[in-house]
């Protein structure tokens, strides 16, 4: 029997189920019993955690809360009453899982008498005497035979309230966290876990941060930087390394506060996505490039070198700190939900958690970059590495070369010149890659290059790499789809249509209508009965590009989006960008990008969705809330 075929006769069993007369199957007892209570007496302000129980007749179970996307119906506990301020998240026991032969799916579950803690805050100003909180359960028991429809059960819990101030040991969610499924966090929930939790925190988002594809481009970059710095007589591989990663931490943390303090959270984004800084980097990077093919040495101005010497007895530093700016720069661009909170936090007078946060997300961002830095400089160093060292250089230029397109994009999407456009990038790169495999086989010779008498299989191959990448990407140029992540650094193929945007594959899918004003999505929400999906992004977030070639374009999203009025609000171009900065910042407490709310006909919010997930079933999870809440 296969899988659809059992799916079926499961389907077909449960609505025999639903209207076929009890008395075909015997009068069976319901194998379900809910209770709910909690504390008997509380105050106004506190938490009170309303303890669900379920108790199941032997060989009966139902699904758990977390971690079902298709197949049964997850079990869903509300608490709602007009005395309540928050409602927490729920915390369930661990689940027991299983391959269910029904679903054909691997599903968690509970059997026995599971019990379910939900925290709920009470309003400040309540007055003294009884209030009643109303509890809902919705489940879907089964046993190995068979499944019942889904089914709703209402219970409630009398409270009595007491005078008094809320006592501070009951002010906190018991079941708060910090970060829930979806990415969301809790900055305040952070701070109050504490110093070291804190602390673990920011190093855990710092080290994610460096799974995303803006940071990329800086491997090349400081690869090639320091096997320059390795030729140089008398520097230090320990000490230039450390410098440029205590310059990225420095600057990162002291350029964003500043930004944030002067300009507002979305500081440190608008001078990433500034015009001028990316032709600047654009520039800069072509700058090295050529410096690496061997067009000329790259020497700061006399008086710079002199200022450098004078202060440090050896020259270097001077550079090697530029070239952390250099990298600061860059991952501005796409500033994670972490970061967001924290340079929103400072903009609100906070000083010691946000500094404390910046400094150790930048220390774990700045660490793998420290080691980068340090073994090219060893490498240039070894005896014979004259010859495959400066080969390395070359092929570093190309890539640097490469880069340089990417940051030219950026800056014609915001003054729209329509010369870097993504065909033209794209054909850049095909090109780039071509000379570069040709380069390795000895095709093209630059000045400090000798002949290649002969090549060695690893040179080969790496040619191969590049050639074959090469045609690849030339495939993109004739419609062919190409790869997700390449794409991310792309400039998005758009064209504007009747106040909707419709961009074609790459990047958004070219079925959808994307509003690029919020109103108009919010008017025609209120007519279709449809939820609003508002993505909030940037002409120059390579993060954002990677959603929407990665994510929006599986099929499950793409069926989901169908369900939604899309929205797509750019924060550093086009109409309105600043108007749609300030907006995320003020409504929604971030300056994240990419950052992804639903909202409902009446503008009030029923899900959020920050930063990058490689995880497509997380991010339809997602969307599914606001399907399910849309009233």
């Amino acid at each position: 029997m296969n899988k659809t075929t059992t799916k079926i006769r499961l389907l077909i069993l449960l609505l025999f189920i639903m209207v076929a007369p009890k008395g075909i199957f015997g009068q069976f007892e319901d194998p379900v019993t809910v209770s709910s209570s909690a504390i008997q007496e509380a105050r106004a302000g506190e938490v009170v955690d309303v303890v669900v129980t379920v108790d199941l007749d032997q060989g009966w179970y139902i699904y758990a809360i977390e971690g079902i996307t298709e197949g049964p119906v997850p079990t869903k506990i509300t608490v709602t009453g007009n005395s309540i301020d928050k409602v927490g998240v729920v915390q369930e026991p661990e689940p027991t899982v299983k391959f269910d032969e029904g679903f054909q799916i691997v599903v968690p579950y509970h059997l026995g008498s599971p019990q379910f803690i939900i925290p709920v805050k009470l309003k400040n100003d309540l007055n003294t005497g009884s209030i009643q909180l109303d509890v809902k359960i919705l489940y879907q028991v089964c046993n190995n035979v068979l499944c019942y429809p889904p089914k709703e059960k209402l219970t409630s819990v009398i409270i009595d309230l007491e005078p008094g101030e809320p006592r501070p040991d009951r002010m906190r969610m018991a079941a708060e966290t910090t970060v829930d499924f979806s990415g969301n966090i809790d900055l305040d929930s952070a701070i109050r876990k504490g110093f070291w939790s804190f602390i673990i925190l920011a190093l855990s988002m710092g080290f994610l941060a460096l799974l995303t594809p803006c940071v990329f481009p800086m491997i090349p970059i400081t690869v090639s930087y320091f096997t320059h710095q390795g030729e140089i007589e008398g520097r230090n591989p320990l000490k230039q390394a450390s410098v440029y990663a205590v310059g990225i931490i420095a600057t990162f943390t002291v350029l964003g506060f500043l930004l944030a303090i002067f300009i507002g959270a979305s500081g440190a984004n608008q001078l990433a996505a500034n015009p001028w800084v990316n032709l600047f980097i654009g520039g800069l990077f072509i700058y090295f490039a050529l410096s690496l093919f061997g067009m000329y040495e790259i020497q700061f101005p006399e008086g710079l070198r002199r200022f450098s010497m004078e202060r440090e007895k050896k020259a270097g530093y001077l550079g090697t700190l530029f070239m952390a700016l250099t990298f600061t720069l860059t991952s501005f661009t796409c500033t994670v939900q972490f970061v967001g909170l924290l340079l929103v936090a400072a903009t609100q007078g906070q000083w010691f958690w946000p500094l404390l946060g910046m400094v150790i997300f930048s220390t774990a961002f700045a660490l793998p970059f420290f080691f980068l830095a340090l073994f090219p400089q060893f490498l240039a160093k070894m005896p014979k590495s004259g010859g495959w060292l400066n080969s390395v250089k070359v092929v570093m230029g190309f890539l640097e070369l490469a880069a340089a397109f990417k940051f030219l994009s950026n800056t014609d999407l915001v003054w729209n010149w329509g010369i870097f456009s993504h065909y033209t990038v794209l054909t850049a790169w095909t090109v780039i890659l071509l000379f570069t495999g040709l380069y390795l086989l000895g095709k093209i010779r630059l000045p400090h290059d000798s002949r290649v008498e002969s090549i060695g299989v690893a040179r080969m191959l790496l040619s191969l790499f590049f050639i074959v990448g090469s045609l690849y990407l030339a495939t993109g140029l004739f419609g062919r789809p190409i790869h997700g992540l390449i794409y991310s650094y792309l400039p998005p193929r758009i064209e504007s249509v009747s106040g909707a945007v419709i961009t074609s594959q790459g990047s958004i899918s070219e079925s959808h209508h994307w509003y690029t004003d919020l109103e108009t999505g919010l008017r025609e929400s209120a007519r279709t009965g449809k939820p609003v999906f508002v993505d909030f992004t940037g002409y120059t977030c390579t993060n954002c590009r990677w959603m929407e070639a990665n994510i929006f374009t599986k099929a499950g999203v793409k069926e989901r989006f169908n369900q939604f009025i899309l929205v797509q609000l750019y924060t550093d171009g086009g109409e309105n960008y600043r108007e749609n900065q300030q907006y995320e910042i003020d409504r929604f407490g971030t300056a994240a990008l990419p950052f992804y709310v639903i909202l409902n006909s009446e503008d009030e919010e029923l899900a959020r969705f920050p930063g990058l997930t490689r995880d497509v079933k997380t991010f339809i999870k997602f969307l599914e809330i606001g399907i399910k809440s849309k009233g």
